[in-house]
């Protein structure tokens, strides 16, 4: 069976019993650097192989990996630091064993994005996660556009050397939308920043960013018009679920994040 395993994104006792029991008793564990996931292994006293397992290996060691979980052998992937297959290995890995009728679960546990919307306070009703910000300038662009536009909060990975060039980007974009910055989260030195985009470039004017970085932008403020999707959502919960208008309204209103009022005024 293939356990996919949630590691901690910073502070070590960020993980589950299961977990532990997990990697005790796998075959081998596969994670993106050894060196690194013995510091985690050491702490733990766990005595397991570690194989490396990275984008830059991962389609060449995929096929040994699936002949061993073939076999019967339990093998458990990790990544550097939270959940696997999240901007990190292991996608294919899952895929293939759905695709092969392989045995897998998961042993949840921390994930940077979901501790940074906590600490932000922004809308966790509606939100998306980008993965990194994009380095080319116009795939950049548009993917800041995009999540300007959106009427959740938007959630990005960021790398100390690139923040500064992707707030530069907002700036010019919308210097009015508030954002917040989770730096070395459940760290020693996590620390959570906001404010506009010029406010966090004046910040790291004077002080170089380091660490591990999320960036999330909060929900445009403007109010949405409605759209084809909420009316034929609206129908749906009529007809599937037998609500009446005032309910299904209701609903609509609360997972698209508009108000009651505006529904109402165009839908009846």
């Amino acid at each position: 069976m293939l356990y996919v395993v949630s590691t901690p994104i910073g502070n070590l006792k960020d993980f589950s019993f299961r977990a532990l029991d997990v990697l005790q008793e796998c075959d081998y564990i596969l994670c993106e650097d050894t060196r690194h996931s013995q510091t985690l292994l050491n702490h733990y006293s766990i005595k397991k192989p570690l194989k490396s397992f990275h984008r830059f290996n991962e389609r060449m060691r995929l096929e040994n990996i699936l002949d061993d979980l073939i076999t019967g052998k339990d093998i458990a992937l990790i990544s550097d630091a939270g959940t696997p297959a999240i901007s990190d290995p292991g996608l294919q890995l899952i895929s293939k064993c759905r695709q092969k009728k392989i045995p897998m679960t998961t042993i949840p546990g921390a994930c940077a994005l979901i501790v940074a919307l906590l600490l932000s306070g922004f809308s966790s009703t509606v939100f998306q996660f980008l993965g990194f910000v994009p380095k080319k300038e116009k795939e950049r662009s548009l993917t800041l556009k995009t999540a300007l536009e959106y009427r959740g909060t938007s959630i990005f990975y960021e790398t100390p050397h690139q923040i500064q060039k992707t707030l530069s980007h907002l700036q010019k974009l919308d210097n009015t939308r508030f954002l917040c910055i989770v730096r070395e989260a459940t760290k020693l030195y996590e620390e959570s920043l906001f404010g506009e985009a010029s406010v966090l470039l004046d910040h790291f004017q004077t002080h170089i960013p380091r660490g591990e970085i999320v960036l999330l932008i909060s929900k445009n403020p403007q109010e949405c018009s409605l759209t084809g999707d909420v009316i034929s959502h609206i129908n749906i919960l009529q007809e599937e679920l037998q609500l009446s208008p005032s309910e299904a309204i209701k609903i609509v209103a609360k997972l698209h994040q508009l108000p009651k009022r505006e529904i109402y005024k165009k839908n009846l």
